[in-house]
C-alpha cells in the first residue's frame, strides 16, 4: 500500500505510525463515520422522527436508544481507548451523541453536542448523568417527580454543550498531532482555531471533506481497516 511522490513510494500507514510514535499529545476528532463502521445509527438519521410542529420525543427516544444499545463500539473506538491508555491520546472531540467512546472505555471525551450521558427531568429539572439509564425497555422516569427524563439534545435546544467545547479547546491547543476520523468537521468552528499551528493533521476518511486541504496526510480508507493495519504494524506482523 502506498503512493508515489516524486518517484518515492510513501506508505501511508507507516507514515501515520511514525506520526503517532513521535507525538507527545495527540487528539482525535470523530464523527458519524467511526460509529457507522460498527453498524451503528446516527442521531441525525433518527431525528426526522421529531415531527415539525410537534415534539415527538417518545418515538424519537425509543428509536434512537434501541439502536444505540443494539450495537457495540467499533474497533476504532477501542483503538482510541488503547492509545489513551498508552498515554498517547490526551482527548477525543466528538459530535456523536451515542456514548460509544465512553462505552469502549475512553475517559477523556469532549461530546461537544452533548450526549445521552447528560440528562435532565423534563418536569422538575433534576439531572441524571450516565448513559446506563437508557438501557431499559421503557423511557426512564425521574425518581423525584416521575417526569420524563430527556437527553441534552432534546431538553436544551442548543447546538453545543459548553463544557464539552471548553475541553475541546483545551486539548486541541496542546495537541501536536490531530487525527480527524470519519467527520466533516461539523461545529468545528467552536474549537478548530484554538489548535497549534504546527500540529500535524491526519485525516482518515474514505470520502472527501473540508479537511482535505489542511491535512498533512489523507488516508482514504475506513477507519477500522486503518487501525487494524496499524496494530499489525506495531505487532510486527507486517
Amino acid at each position: 500500500m502506498g503512493f508515489s511522490r516524486g518517484g518515492r513510494s510513501v506508505d501511508k500507514i507507516q507514515q501515520l505510525a511514525d506520526y503517532i510514535d513521535r507525538s507527545h499529545a495527540m487528539v482525535a476528532i470523530t464523527g458519524a463515520g467511526i460509529s457507522l463502521s460498527g453498524g451503528g445509527v446516527t442521531y441525525g438519521q433518527l431525528s426526522r422522527s421529531i415531527r415539525p410542529g410537534g415534539f415527538g420525543s417518545d418515538r424519537f427516544l425509543r428509536s434512537y436508544v434501541k439502536a444505540m444499545h443494539h450495537y457495540k463500539p467499533s474497533p476504532s473506538h477501542y483503538a482510541l481507548r488503547d492509545l489513551e491508555t498508552a498515554g498517547k491520546l490526551i482527548g477525543i472531540i466528538t459530535t456523536n451523541e451515542d456514548c460509544m467512546h465512553t462505552m469502549a472505555g475512553s475517559k477523556n471525551v469532549a461530546e461537544i453536542q452533548g450526549s445521552f450521558q447528560i440528562n435532565r427531568c423534563s418536569k422538575c429539572g433534576r439531572h441524571y448523568d450516565g448513559y446506563e439509564i437508557w438501557d431499559q425497555d421503557e423511557l426512564p422516569r425521574c425518581e423525584s417527580c416521575g417526569g420524563t427524563i430527556l437527553p441534552w439534545e432534546l431538553y436544551s435546544h442548543i447546538g453545543l454543550w459548553d463544557e464539552g467545547v471548553q475541553k475541546a479547546r483545551e486539548w486541541i491547543a496542546r495537541a501536536d498531532l490531530i487525527l480527524v476520523i470519519g467527520t466533516n468537521g461539523y461545529y468545528g468552528s467552536a474549537y478548530w482555531n484554538y489548535r497549534r499551528r504546527d500540529a500535524v493533521i491526519v485525516q482518515i476518511n474514505p470520502g472527501h471533506t473540508g479537511f482535505d486541504q489542511v491535512a498533512n496526510l489523507n488516508i482514504r480508507e475506513a477507519c477500522d481497516d486503518v487501525f487494524q493495519k496499524l496494530q499489525e504494524r506495531w505487532a510486527g506482523n507486517v
